[in-house]
């Protein structure tokens, strides 16, 4: 299956598995050399805390000299990964040095096991839990090619039967333990293949993603960039049908006409603001540069809700900094809109003689603004969707202003942009409180 699915994908998606995997095993050498190197300090120190008890345990000698190795060899092993790492990330290809490396420190493991199978005892098919659980930890860790995985077990087959004659078994023994190796050698085998087959299949899954995203992105590169177009050709023709009906004013016109013009200059001044709306979502979309400033919060709402006083008619806006001054990293520009965007909605669906109250205060090295009004609130179920684009969630004002659906997904994406985050609370009746929240730029 796995070479069926191989030839599928092409030349180049073979390499890019191989180039991929050989970073994963450098990581996974580097991983398994630390803990085998701890665990051979661990049993070293307890040759220390409780000599007598350990020194008088069968074939000592022979554990001590081998811990005192396995500390050495894991310790390089260690070292060269690192090495081998760095290697790669300059470069992150697999090569024939670092394939034999993962290679080598495979077998390696495979033979530690083994060969202290044997020191526990002569006849290792009583104690081969080590060379069981060595054989376990290569074939979950480490993606190898079908002939790699072939020619680990060759080796490991040889060098088992080296030691089985080594350690002059009995003939009959060595014919047991042989087929105890041999089990547990296509146990190896059979593992290994499934995690080649588990992790190629995620690798698949990446690729499938990674190219989805890419299409994804385009199509909103292309959708961005065809919304900009349209809504940047649509300005000059509704600009002449309102100048037109500026120029028919200026005749001698009945009371019907005129109403007429009022209603086609109304709509103008509509469609004008869409296009607005639709220019700014398509730059935000695919502006990449984002120029902030460091700024005092408290002086700049100030100076936004001064430019408001001539607006807001018989409602009151009041501001209450509780943090000044109040350091963040603004885009003035684009915050401002952030700022007008919410005023102006609260402004819109509050009654006459009501306050709309401006909180800004701090938490968590967090710098936290609340836009609250006591209007006629938003229902429970357009919550959800208010901040999307298009939203159905748009409603006329209290004084019949119509809504584009795109305000609020504008204001999200500059909040966004500013690594920050918006939410809204509201109850029919009771009101909205939209709060904007910020990074601190404490210096």
């Amino acid at each position: 299956m796995n070479k069926a699915q191989l030839k599928n994908l092409g030349n180049k998606y073979k390499f890019d598995w191989r180039n991929y995997y050989t970073g994963q095993n450098l990581v996974s050498v580097r991983v398994a050399s630390l803990i085998f190197f701890i665990l051979n300090a661990v049993i070293r120190v307890l040759y220390l805390v409780f000599p007598l008890s350990l020194t008088r345990a069968d074939n000592f000698p022979e554990f001590n000299i081998t811990n005192w190795l396995f500390l050495g060899s894991s310790a390089l092993f260690y070292s060269f990964s690192y090495l081998m790492i760095n290697i790669y990330r300059k470069k992150p290809k697999a090569t024939a040095i670092l394939s034999l490396f993962i290679f080598g420190f495979a077998m390696y493991l495979i033979v530690c096991g083994m060969y202290s199978s044997f020191l526990a005892t002569s006849d290792p098919k009583n104690a081969l839990i080590l060379y069981l659980i060595a054989l376990s930890t290569v074939s979950i860790l480490f993606v190898f090619e079908y002939y790699e995985t072939i020619m680990l077990i060759i080796m490991a087959a040889l060098v088992f039967t080296s030691l089985l004659i080594w350690a002059q078994t009995d003939p009959t023994e060595i014919v047991y333990n042989e087929l105890i190796s041999l089990v547990l050698l296509g146990g190896f085998y059979l593992i290994s293949r499934y995690f080649f087959s588990y992790k190629f299949n995620y690798y698949l899954q990446l690729i499938e993603i990674k190219e989805k995203n890419l299409e994804i992105e385009r199509s909103s590169d292309f959708k961005s960039q065809l919304l900009g177009t349209v809504a940047h050709d649509l300005r000059n023709p509704i600009a002449a049908v309102e100048t037109l009906a500026m120029v028919m004013e200026m005749d001698e016109i009945d009371a019907e006409l005129q109403e007429n013009l009022n209603m086609i200059k109304a709509s103008c001044v509509q469609a004008r603001t869409i296009i607005e709306e639709l220019l700014e979502s398509a730059r935000n979309q695919n502006t990449a540069e984002f120029i902030t400033v460091r700024t005092d919060l408290d002086q700049f709402m100030a100076g936004i809700i001064n430019k408001w006083e001539n607006q807001k008619g018989s409602k009151t806006i009041a501001l209450n900094c509780r943090v000044v001054p109040a350091w963040v990293q603004l885009n003035h520009e684009k915050f401002q809109r952030v700022i007008d965007n919410l005023i102006g909605n609260a402004l819109k669906f509050s009654r006459e003689r009501s306050t709309i109250e401006i909180d800004i205060s701090k938490k968590n090295f967090r710098i936290i603004i609340e836009v609250k009004d006591h209007g006629i609130g938003i229902p429970k179920d357009k919550l959800p969707i208010i901040f999307d684009a298009f939203t159905k969630a748009g409603r006329p004002g209290l004084k019949g202003e119509q809504s584009t659906g795109l305000g609020l997904s504008i204001v999200k994406q500059i909040v966004e942009k500013h690594n920050g985050t918006i939410e809204v609370e509201s109850e029919e009746g009771s009101g909205s409180i939209f709060r904007v929240n910020l990074p601190e730029d404490g210096l």
